[in-house]
C-alpha cells in the first residue's frame, strides 16, 4: 500500500515507520525535518508542517492511508482533518492518547486524582480530537489509544485489544510499547476492523 505518515521521525512515528516498512509498503514519511528519517527501501522522506493544510493536502494525495503521529497541542484537528479530505485519501488513521479511555463508566483516564497534571492539557486535547472525528461525517477514520504507560520496548506481538476502556494487566500496571503498537496500527490498515472508531492496545 501507499502510506502517508504524518511525524515519521517522533518516538512513535519512528516505530510504525519500521513496522510499514517491514511489511513492504510504500511510505511518504513527513517530517518537519525531514533529515532525522532513516532511509530505507520504499520509504520517501519530504518535509511537511502539520500546521500547513495546503501542504499536507499537496503530500498526502495519491495515498491509500493517511497516519498522523504528532502531538495534539501542537497540531489543528481541523488542519489535518481537511488535508486528508481535500486530497481524496480513503483513511485517516490518528495515533491517539489513553486520557480519553474509561476507567469506569463514565470516567475518564484524565479525570482521576492521580492523573498527572503535566499530561492533562494533552490529553483533553486527545479527547478533543477524538470528539471532532466522531463529528465527522465525510471521512473513513480510525483513532487507536496506546494503554496509560506508552514507552519504548521489545516488538513481541503479544497484546490485547480493546475500545473505550482502559487495559490493564492483573497486577495493576497498564502498558504498550511502541513497538507493539505499531504493529496494531499496522495491522488496522491492513485488515480494518475498526471504521469510524476508537480502540485501544495493551498487554
Amino acid at each position: 500500500m501507499k502510506i502517508a505518515l504524518i511525524g515519521a521521525s517522533g518516538n512513535v512515528g519512528s516505530r510504525i515507520l519500521a513496522e510499514l516498512v517491514r511489511r513492504g509498503h510504500q511510505v511518504t514519511a513527513i517530517a518537519r525535518n525531514p533529515g532525522k528519517i532513516t532511509s530505507a527501501p520504499g520509504v520517501t522522506a519530504v518535509a511537511g508542517d502539520a500546521d500547513d493544510e495546503d501542504g499536507l493536502a499537496a503530500l498526502v494525495a495519491g495515498h491509500d492511508a493517511v497516519i498522523s503521529s504528532v502531538m495534539f497541542r501542537a497540531s489543528d484537528p481541523e488542519k489535518l482533518i481537511g488535508a486528508v479530505k481535500r486530497a481524496g485519501v480513503p483513511r485517516y488513521l490518528v495515533v491517539g492518547g489513553a486520557g480519553s479511555l474509561e476507567v469506569a463508566p463514565g470516567t475518564k483516564l484524565f479525570d482521576t486524582p492521580d492523573f498527572p497534571e503535566i499530561y492533562k492539557a494533552e490529553a483533553k486535547a486527545g479527547g478533543d480530537f477524538l470528539d471532532r472525528l466522531r463529528r465527522e461525517p465525510g471521512l473513513d477514520w480510525t483513532f487507536l489509544s496506546p494503554s496509560a504507560l506508552f514507552v519504548a520496548g521489545e516488538r513481541t506481538g503479544r497484546f490485547r485489544l480493546g475500545t473505550d476502556q482502559l487495559l490493564v494487566e492483573p497486577s495493576g500496571k497498564s502498558w504498550i510499547s511502541y513497538e507493539d503498537y505499531a504493529i496494531a496500527l499496522a495491522d488496522e490498515i491492513e485488515a480494518p476492523r475498526h471504521s469510524r472508531a476508537r480502540f485501544t492496545v495493551g498487554y
